[in-house]
C-alpha cells in the first residue's frame, strides 16, 4: 500500500494551495502577541477575541486580504509628551492573520473593556448538480 502526502493524494484534484496555505498560517501563529480566542458561537458563526489592552478603535484596524483575516494593532507612542518613572506596559505593535475558508465572512467586530471580538459567519454553498454531457467536443481554454 502506498503512502501519498497530504497534497498530492491522486483524489484531490486542485487542491495544491493548501499547502501553501498551512505553511504560511503555521509561520503566521508563531508570535504570542496579542492572545486570543476562537469560539463556536452557534453553528456556522466563530467569535474570534483577541486581548488588546490599551488600543482604542483608532489603533486598531481589520482587513480582509486574500481570504485572510488581518488584524493589525499600534498605539501611538504617548512617551513625547509623558514622563515615565518605570514603564512596564508595552506599547507594541502587532499584526495578527487568520486564514479563511472561502464561505467564511467577517459580519462584524466590537472592541469592549479590551477585548477586540470580531464574528465570522459560514455561509453554506447552494449544492448544484450540474450534468456533463458525453462526446461533446472539447473547448480549449
Amino acid at each position: 500500500m502506498s503512502k501519498f502526502a497530504f497534497p498530492s493524494h491522486p483524489l484531490l484534484l486542485g487542491f495544491e494551495p493548501l499547502e501553501r496555505l498551512v505553511e504560511r498560517t503555521a509561520r503566521a501563529g508563531a508570535e504570542g502577541y496579542p492572545p486570543f480566542n476562537i469560539e463556536l458561537s452557534e453553528p456556522g458563526r466563530y467569535t474570534v477575541t483577541l486581548a488588546v489592552a490599551g488600543f482604542s478603535a483608532n489603533d486598531l484596524t481589520i482587513t480582509v486580504e486574500d481570504r485572510q483575516l488581518v488584524i493589525h494593532g499600534q498605539q501611538s507612542d504617548p512617551g513625547a509628551e509623558r514622563v515615565f518613572l518605570h514603564r512596564g506596559i508595552a506599547n507594541r505593535q502587532f499584526r495578527r492573520v487568520f486564514a479563511l475558508a472561502d464561505a467564511v465572512e467577517v459580519t462584524g467586530a466590537q472592541l469592549e473593556n479590551g477585548l477586540l471580538s470580531v464574528v465570522l459567519e459560514r455561509r453554506e454553498p447552494e449544492s448544484v448538480v450540474r450534468r456533463i454531457p458525453i462526446n461533446q467536443p472539447l473547448t480549449p481554454h
